[in-house]
């Protein structure tokens, strides 16, 4: 199992507010040289921290009414050189493996996430569509290599494979319906990358009430340990579980 670094970041001190003359509206004050009662700001903890801070208990699940979605494990992602590099994928590789290995154990249906682009990108966002086009070999475009799952990741029988063409899994696609046909429930989530598919997909899943929502933060990752920390600490103020792997991986009371 590949080794998590552990990562400690501070929060940005609050400015001082400069001072404001009282104003005053029908001989009420409305406005003081007071500074607002903001909240003092969390510090951000380590990965084991954040996932010990959410209760074993709630991470635990129904293995029949669970899904694992593999997010955009494909080779532009991983191995290219392009402008879809994620550079902490390749470390998570062998935790994704690993969670595959022990959903399959468990009976939790898998579903292959994956982005695939029409290679003259017209179903790609704007701001990426100058990659596209004739004579370009854009990222993961239908028929290229970059497309394809890394060595090590294989979809088998049984599996459910899902095509999207933006950052949310639910965006444009049939997930949920997929989802509530099989009496899912819970989702687990693993794969690249962190402040976009993952947080994007995480974020629709606890508005479509899935519940749990889980990411296994060794098994998921951004362009930086900070980029990655930051989203996981979002995710788990709105409810998602953060285990590591291990945690994850153990077996149910």
């Amino acid at each position: 199992m590949a080794k998590s670094a552990q990562f400690n970041l501070s929060p940005l001190p609050f400015q001082k507010h400069s001072k404001t003359p009282n104003i005053s509206f029908g001989g009420t004050n409305i406005l003081h040289n007071k500074r607002p009662n903001w909240p003092k700001p969390l510090s951000l903890r380590s990965k084991s921290a954040l996932a010990r801070a959410h209760s074993l208990e709630t991470m635990a699940d129904d293995s029949s009414r669970s899904a694992l979605l593999v997010i955009d494990m494909q080779k532009d992602f991983i191995e290219g050189v392009g402008p879809f590099l994620v550079k902490g994928g390749k470390e998570i590789v062998p935790n994704v493996i690993k969670a595959v290995d022990v959903a399959r154990q468990r009976g939790i249906l898998i579903i292959w996430v994956l982005r695939e682009h029409d290679p003259l990108g017209r179903d790609v966002e704007l701001f990426r569509r100058h990659l596209y086009g004739a004579g370009k070999v854009g990222p993961v475009s239908k028929g290229s290599e970059g497309l394809e799952l890394v060595d090590g990741l294989v979809i088998k029988e049984g599996d459910y494979k899902l095509v999207k063409t933006r950052f949310s899994a639910f965006f444009d696609t049939h997930l949920h319906s997929v989802l509530q046909g099989a009496g899912i429930n819970s989702l687990v989530i693993t794969g690249v990358q962190t402040p976009n598919c993952i947080r994007q997909t995480v974020y629709d899943a606890v508005a479509l009430d899935y519940q749990p929502v889980t990411v296994i933060v060794d098994a998921t990752a951004a362009a930086t340990p900070d980029i990655h920390l930051a989203n996981l600490f979002d995710m788990k103020n709105i409810g998602v579980a953060t285990p590591t792997l291990e945690e994850w991986s153990k077996p149910k009371a």
